[in-house]
C-alpha cells in the first residue's frame, strides 16, 4: 500500500528545493527505471503496477516494492501516460578528482537552461564516452524529472557537478578549451587535442564574457553551403554532439 508520507514525499520531489533537501529525485517509466535499477545508484523505494511487477524482477532484494493501482499511480506520476512503475533514487555524490581531467574529454555547460537540452547532451556524453559534464550554477537542474527522462539512464554513468565558474577554469588552467563561436575557425579544419573542456553556452546568448574569457580556441560549426541564407543558430544539443562526434572521429581515424 502506498503511504501518504510517500505520496508526499513524491511530490515534494518535484521542487528542487526539497530534491536538494532529500538528496532523491525520482525516475519513471519502465526503460528509465530498469536501466537505473542496474546501476550503481540507490533505490530507496520503487512504486508498479500489479501486471510490472509480475513480469519483472529487480536485481537485489533490499529495495523496498509498493505494489499499486493505475490510478493510483496516475496520482503521482508528472508523465502525461501513467507510466507502470516510478521510483525513488538517491542522488549520486559524483566527486570528481580535477587532476584526472588532464587525460580526460569533458564537457563545460554555461547557462543551458532548458531541462530537455541538458538531459540530451548528458546522454550524449554517455554515448561518446565523456565522463564528465561540468554545469554553470544558472544551469537547469540535472534532477528535474524532464532532465532525467531525457538522460535515458546516461544520469547514472556520467558524472555532473555544477562549480563555480572561476573557481573551476582556474583549476584546469593547463588544459586547452574550445568553446564554439560564430566568429570561430572552421570546426572540421582546426586541430584538436584528444583531451580538453568543450564549453557549450546558453541557448538564447551563446557563451558567456564571464566563460568567454577562458576559451582557448574558438570553434565555428560551418553550415552549408558555406554562403547560403541558414537559420541563426543550431540547437545547443544537436551542436554538442556534432563538436563531440568530431573529436571522437579524430581519435579513431
Amino acid at each position: 500500500m502506498l503511504s501518504k508520507n510517500k505520496q508526499k514525499l513524491i511530490t515534494s520531489l518535484t521542487r528542487k528545493k526539497h530534491r536538494d533537501q532529500e538528496k532523491l529525485f525520482v525516475a519513471e517509466g519502465h526503460k528509465l527505471v530498469t536501466d537505473l535499477l542496474n546501476t550503481t545508484l540507490k533505490c530507496i523505494f520503487l512504486i508498479a503496477t500489479h501486471e510490472w511487477i509480475k513480469n519483472n524482477s529487480l536485481p537485489n532484494n533490499k529495495t523496498e516494492l509498493i505494489s499499486v493501482t493505475e490510478n493510483e499511480l496516475k496520482k503521482i506520476s508528472t508523465l502525461k501516460s501513467t507510466p507502470p512503475v516510478l521510483a525513488v533514487f538517491e542522488q549520486p555524490a559524483n566527486i570528481i578528482n580535477f587532476k584526472d581531467l588532464s587525460s580526460k574529454l569533458s564537457i563545460f555547460l554555461d547557462d543551458v537552461q532548458d531541462p530537455g537540452n541538458l538531459g540530451t547532451i548528458v546522454r550524449m556524453a554517455d554515448w561518446f564516452g565523456i565522463e564528465n559534464v561540468f554545469c554553470s550554477k544558472g544551469c537547469a537542474d540535472i534532477f528535474n524529472s524532464k532532465t532525467v527522462q531525457s538522460t535515458m539512464g546516461a544520469i547514472a554513468r556520467v558524472k555532473i557537478q555544477y562549480v563555480d565558474v572561476d573557481k573551476f577554469f582556474k583549476s584546469i588552467d593547463k588544459l586547452e578549451v574550445y568553446g564554439t563561436f560564430l566568429e570561430g575557425s572552421n570546426l572540421y579544419d582546426t586541430e584538436l587535442q584528444p583531451n580538453g573542456i568543450i564549453v557549450m553556452g546558453n541557448e538564447g546568448n551563446g557563451i558567456s564574457s564571464e566563460v568567454e574569457k577562458y576559451v582557448t580556441t574558438k570553434l565555428n560549426i560551418p553550415n552549408y553551403p558555406p554562403d547560403s541564407a541558414t537559420s541563426e543558430s543550431l540547437n545547443v544539443a544537436v551542436a554538442t554532439a556534432i563538436t563531440c562526434a568530431e573529436f571522437r572521429r579524430r581519435i579513431l581515424k
